[in-house]
């Protein structure tokens, strides 16, 4: 084990993915030492797991300026701006390039173990601000480290961290025991070994927002396919159906997330799946080679090969307990951010401006920025992040003015909501940016011999 200690403490960012090494990028542009932690092999190690999903927005909107800058002496080029890229385009053009420009100052296969103040756990309050930080590191090889930093910004995102099938938010009775056939993730249909797995098996997918749309969608592409007959999909939902369950449509802003909610109304319509509403699974069961999802109600699905587990992602706050943090007890998302993006109260692309302010704690000098700022709220965007990054450096290095002077416009979409909003058959109403009618919990089937409820004219 070893210590590293410097006279000026560097700031220590955790995660290199979009948000992390945007906020190495501002520190360098300022003149800070950066030490980027990695618990990854490689820059993006999240963004890649998902390499073969399209964002939704262009590379016009994926790139941060202080990390441009940064690039820019490396002969880097940016790509086509009115493009979209793939999760592998994001990380091998941008966040590798990225990281390479940022040099020793991002550290690989180091994971953050734990946080506190130097010779203060979170009880004690004398001399606490004055206090550099520890943070305990466990690298790939097994050996520890402690470093000392000045400030830490934590943008290790929420990606390991899915969350479970259960309605309640603890996992199913007997999800664990079926985990061999239960994944977290969109599926690459395009990978042989996981194509093998989804053709000509009935899966159920669990969830309402984008990663579910997407599995629908490439489910309902292998049901076309050759080698993909008998595909079938049963797509879950602990709401009912309404006029904003695709999303925005042509309304969205960001027009291929718009799309996306269209070409999943399109595979169910043309009867790759069944809907089954005001489901809220209590336990998953074995029965021979397949599964049978069971509601809280004592409702029995029919039988599937697979289950695809897509209600969204939580914040890994274990290695934070040292700290004293301001937390939501909704949303796990620093409290003066919280209201702002509560799905129970606002529909997405109604976050105001926020920064340092809003993602400031009790420990001062910590701020989680990201995809980990936003704790379970959906539906947050790169551009999101790099605003608040430059807000929150712009604080660590004194520039009050900069950090509060914070714009921030995001497009309007209907692809929001978390289990909070879609789990009250009240949350669409008209004027709340939803559909005005919520069925009552059944099993519908979205083909040519029926039609979707429909709802205010």
């Amino acid at each position: 084990m070893s210590a590293t200690v410097t006279e000026q403490p560097p700031v220590v960012v955790i995660g290199a993915g979009p948000a992390g090494l945007a906020a190495a990028a501002h520190l360098v542009d300022r003149g800070i030492e950066p030490l980027v932690l990695e618990a990854g092999a490689q820059a993006g190690a999240a963004v890649r797991e998902w390499a073969h999903v399209r964002l939704f927005s262009t590379w016009g909107e994926l790139t941060d300026p202080a990390a441009e800058k940064l690039l820019a002496p490396t002969g880097w080029t940016k790509p086509d701006t009115k493009t979209y890229p793939s999760g592998g385009d994001w990380a091998e053009q941008y966040l590798q390039p990225l990281a390479d420009a940022l040099g020793d100052t991002v550290r690989l296969g180091a994971r953050v173990t734990g946080i506190s103040r130097a010779g203060r756990d979170r009880i004690v309050d004398a001399d606490r601000a004055d206090q550099p930080f520890t943070v305990h590191v466990t690298h790939a090889d097994g050996h520890e480290e402690k470093v000392l930093a000045r400030a830490v910004i934590d943008a290790s995102g929420t990606w390991t961290t899915p969350s479970p099938a259960g309605g309640d938010g603890l996992p199913a009775l007997g999800e664990r025991a079926a985990a061999d056939r239960v994944s977290y993730r969109v599926p690459d249909l395009n990978d042989p070994a996981t194509r093998a797995r989804y053709a000509g098996k009935r899966t159920a997918v669990i969830g309402s927002g984008a990663s579910a749309f997407t599995t629908l969608a490439a489910l309902a592409a292998l049901a076309k396919s050759e080698d993909g007959t008998g595909t079938h999909a049963t797509w879950i939902l602990r709401r009912g159906l309404s006029g904003s369950t695709f999303g925005g449509g042509t309304a969205d802003q960001l027009p291929a997330r718009g799309a996306l909610g269209l070409t999943a109304k399109a595979a169910v319509d043309e009867g790759h799946a069944d809907a089954v509403t005001g489901f809220r699974t209590e336990a998953i069961e074995r029965h021979g080679d397949r599964l049978i999802l069971v509601a809280e109600d004592g409702r029995h699905l029919d039988p599937v090969d697979e289950v695809i587990v897509l209600t969204g992602f939580r914040p890994d706050l274990s290695f934070l307990d040292e700290l004293r943090l301001g937390l939501d007890e909704r949303l796990q998302a620093p409290l003066a951010l919280a209201p702002l993006i509560d799905p129970n109260q606002h529909s997405c692309g109604t976050v105001y401006p926020h920064g340092v302010n809003e993602l400031s704690h009790p420990e001062e000098g910590v701020y989680l920025v990201g995809m980990k700022s936003y704790g379970r709220a959906p539906t947050f965007l790169a551009l999101t992040g790099y605003e608040q990054v430059r807000s929150v450096v712009a604080a660590i290095a004194g520039d009050r003015e900069s950090a509060e002077r914070v714009e921030l416009v995001l497009p309007e979409t209907g692809v929001c909501g978390g289990a909070g909003l879609f789990d009250q058959p009240t949350a669409d109403k008209a004027g709340d940016g939803g559909g005005c009618c919520a069925p009552a919990p059944q099993l519908i089937q979205l083909g040519t011999t029926a039609s979707a409820p429909s709802c205010c004219p």
